[in-house]
């Protein structure tokens, strides 16, 4: 089933500077859609501060936006609404456009995340929904997947800009050596700091959306710290 992506910057009228924050939000969908799940229409801006993307189903696009979340530079950050449903192609001069049911879900799940973050879970990015008349098991999917979103995002809000790096580095495949390097710090300050966010967590749970382990790398270390095996 199509999962739409709608997503839009937190607080984006309030950015230092708005023209870099676009430049640097394009860098990270760029480098998510190279890296990331394959999508059937890659993550890309629309209109002011917003996002949107197609992807094959539902465990593509948890991945995409846990990997957005992991990749975005401090002081950044977006809000996700997941939809699912069925997607319709209405024809126009300008061409045809993207319509239907997992749209409409898709942005009532990003009006309830907003709710969400504002009320009782602060630390809320992501939400899913499913179009009106989904069956008991799609329903059900949505309602186990939005439960995990709420305990994934608090552990993500958690960590700071250089852990998340770290992690998705990890996952890129990358050592704790060679990230060292570009951290500027030494090995075992890299290794420290993955296993105090227990980011071997994330990374199974990334890894359970992907069905992969993420790029092959040589000299692989453990995901939370310890030495090189």
């Amino acid at each position: 089933m199509p999962a739409v992506v709608i997503a839009d910057i937190v607080s984006s009228r309030e950015l230092a500077d708005r023209k870099v924050a676009q430049r640097d939000l394009e860098t990270v969908l760029a480098q998510v859609s190279e890296e990331g799940p394959p999508a059937e229409q890659g993550l890309r801006p629309v209109v002011g501060d917003e996002v949107q993307g197609v992807y094959s189903d539902l465990s593509s696009a948890l991945a995409a936006t846990m990997l957005l979340q992991l990749a975005l530079p401090e002081g950044l950050e977006l809000r996700f609404g997941i939809g699912l449903g069925r997607i319709e192609e209405i024809p126009s001069v300008g061409g045809a456009l993207s319509e239907g049911e997992a749209w409409w879900a898709a942005r009532g799940a990003i009006d309830q995340v907003e709710r969400l973050a504002r009320r009782t879970a602060p630390t809320a990015r992501t939400w899913v929904a499913a179009a009106e008349g989904a069956t008991a098991e799609t329903r059900e999917m949505v309602g186990i997947a939005n439960s995990g979103l709420l305990a994934r995002d608090r552990a993500i809000a958690q960590l700071s800009a250089r852990t998340r790096r770290l992690v998705y580095g990890r996952w890129r495949g990358r050592t704790q050596t060679d990230l060292a390097a570009a951290e500027g710090v030494v090995q075992s300050a890299v290794s420290q700091a993955l296993a105090a966010a227990e980011a071997g967590a994330l990374l199974e749970g990334l890894r359970a959306l992907t069905g992969e382990r993420g790029p092959a790398s040589p000299d692989r270390e453990p995901d939370s710290g310890g030495h090189s095996r």
